[in-house]
């Protein structure tokens, strides 16, 4: 990579969203990098611009230490939620938090500013905060504003500083990128002079530095990650230095190993090796209940197998490192950066591996991209869409789609009957809400969040009335505004022209012990191929990103229940439920209710934040 390239500076104070910010700046052709916030950017060459970015902390906490050289430069600044109050912070403005926040969609009212150039009145945006800034500094003018936020966007046009409280970076915000674009080209004066494949070149060139005389194990999934990863590594060292090993876990979808073993084949790996180790997994997650402890035992099962192979076929583990197909999100969400929430811990991220990277034995090539820039990297190395566009799948497979519970029980209906009266509220005639007594994982202002769903029933409705638009709207209302809700859903078996109508009531629901066990995997085995088939018959595979299916553990009769996940994203980062044709989740349901064997089946009306797009 030639060294003049112009550069913008990104500090980094722990958001889940800040190397999506560098990435953007990278698709417009220049290059960012990230930074810590204490780092002096004054030895930095050609640096035309900085960004703050968003964090899950408040401006003027100890713990989040920063350079305020970096305001005596004269350089472009350009501040994103934390990044925004920050900037209040430093010059005499003031920051506060009233209790509401805002995550997910809302709309600012952009006013006159460079920064907003070609933008004009309501623009759809990306919220995810609980602080916001509630007077000005000196010098700065309010240039946007939602009903909850009056300070969404401020200047100082002279000094060149801008505040959003928004995140342009993400897609969902609409105009987002053309934001970011006014900062590089009108207001820092960049160049485009950077594509991927200098990234690419730059990437061999320091994998052969980094691998130097040893060879790769690398643990391949058949997703498009590893996968990418893999003809990444064989470009790089050459076949006869890279060994591929997938393992059956005994959580993965139905037919799946197979079709990756035929798949990796017929694009020309050799050295794949399949391990059969379910027996091992579901023996190591009997009586586990926590999701982030099945995340942790899986990931280190997956190092032991590693380990166990590496010995049956003879390979001397000081001659090899070991090799995963690591992309940012798996980083960012497992707090892997200065000042990152940790979300969930993903399974190439378990405790040993941070070990071995800390002692040099892991090559991860891809760490730094996002899954879109891993597919335009797959088409780059010359591999075949139907392997670069395959679907995410996650690497603990349905073992993070089966909730778990460790006893029968009832739920606490004096706290539940507080909650809802809460919602009941918020939520318009003719919609009534109810709360589940089970958790899941979400995220919301870059905080970990494990809280409730909330269940939105429409009386004696159909498929094709379910009011989608609404529903985006009802959503984020109630989970802004109710803490212990980071998740909105909706029933979809109780009527809705299905081919039973269920006179099932969900007051009549209760927890159910339940665990990892063959018979659950097996039966969202069934259910998950119900949700793909449906899904490619309605050929709507590269519209939706990811499609999980959930099992809980809540219901009648000792069944569980289902929940249906579709989602469309670009990077996951940021994700917002697929609403579904009519037809497409009719026939959906009515096959899952013909295997007689769930209780209610709902469907998750909640974008990413609040909602992760896993459940655990």
């Amino acid at each position: 990579m030639p060294i003049n390239h112009q550069q913008i500076a990104v500090l980094d104070f722990g958001s889940q969203y800040t190397h999506l910010i560098a990435r953007r700046f990278r698709q417009l052709g220049v290059l960012a990098k990230l930074y810590l916030p204490t780092a002096d950017l004054s030895r930095i060459p050609n640096l035309i611009g900085i960004v703050l970015s968003g964090g899950p902390g408040s401006a003027g906490d100890k713990e989040y230490p920063y350079n305020p050289d970096i305001f005596k430069l004269g350089l472009p600044i350009l501040g994103h939620c934390f990044g925004h109050h920050l900037i209040a912070h430093h010059l005499g403005g003031e920051v506060n938090n009233d209790g509401t926040g805002e995550y997910g969609l809302a709309t600012v009212q952009v006013g006159e500013s460079v920064i907003f150039e070609g933008l004009a009145g309501g623009e759809v945006v990306w919220m995810s905060h609980g602080d916001s800034v509630t007077r000005l500094p000196q010098g700065f003018k309010t240039i946007g504003g939602t009903p909850d936020c009056p300070i969404a966007a401020m200047a100082n046009e002279a000094e060149k500083i801008y505040g959003l409280q928004f995140h342009p970076e993400v897609t969902h915000t609409v105009h987002g990128q053309i934001i970011l674009e006014n900062f590089a080209f009108k207001i820092c004066g960049a160049a485009r002079d950077w594509q991927i494949k200098d990234w690419l070149d730059q990437v061999i060139q320091q994998t052969r530095k980094d691998v130097k005389d040893k060879k790769v194990f690398l643990l391949v999934s058949g997703g498009v990650d590893s996968t990418v990863c893999y003809a990444l590594l064989e470009k790089a060292l050459g076949r006869e230095s890279v060994f591929g090993l997938h393992v059956d876990t005994g959580l993965m979808r139905k037919n799946e190993v197979a079709q990756v073993q035929g798949s990796l084949a017929q694009a020309g790996f050799e050295s794949l090796q399949v391990k059969d180790a379910s027996a091992q997994f579901l023996s190591a997650l009997k009586a586990v209940y926590d999701p982030e402890e099945k995340r942790k035992i899986i990931g280190q099962l997956f190092v032991d197998m590693q380990a166990q192979v590496s010995r049956e076929v003879g390979l001397n583990s000081q001659d090899w490192l070991l090799g995963q197909g690591t992309i940012y999100p798996d980083t960012i969400e497992t707090g892997g950066t200065h000042h990152a929430d940790t979300i969930k811990t993903h399974h190439n991220r378990v405790a040993e591996i941070h070990q071995l990277i800390a002692a040099g034995k892991v090559i991860e090539p891809l760490k730094d991209l996002y899954k879109d820039e891993v597919r335009e990297l797959g088409q780059l190395l010359g591999l075949s869409p139907k392997l670069v566009w395959r679907q995410p799948f996650p690497g603990p497979g349905l073992g993070i789609r089966l909730l778990c519970h460790n006893k029968k029980g009832e739920r606490d209906n004096e706290k539940f009957d507080e909650i809802k009266n809460r919602i009941a509220r918020i939520v318009p005639s003719p919609y009534t809400a109810k709360v589940l007594p089970i958790k899941s994982v979400g995220v919301q202002g870059d905080y970990r969040t494990y809280a409730h769903p909330c269940v939105v029933e429409i009386p004696n409705s159909k498929f094709s009335n379910i009011d989608w638009p609404e529903l985006e709207i009802l959503s984020p209302a109630i989970t802004n505004k109710v803490r212990a809700v980071n998740r909105v859903l909706i029933r979809v078996d109780d009527g809705y022209g299905s081919s039973a109508n269920r006179d099932w009531h969900l007051d009549d629901g209760e927890l159910i012990e339940a665990s990892v066990t063959k018979e659950r995997l097996d039966l969202l085995r069934e259910i998950d191929a119900i949700a793909q088939e449906e899904m490619v018959k309605a050929k709507l595979e590269r519209d939706i990103w990811q499609f999980p299916v959930v099992l809980v553990p809540f219901g009648l009769n000792s069944k569980d229940s289902v929940v249906l996940r579709p989602v469309s994203s670009l990077e996951a980062m940021t994700a917002r439920f697929y609403p579904l044709e009519p037809e497409v989740l009719q026939q959906i349901v009515s096959r899952i209710i013909a295997l007689n064997q769930t209780s209610f089946v709902f469907f998750d009306v909640t974008n990413k934040p609040p909602g992760t797009i896993e459940w655990e």
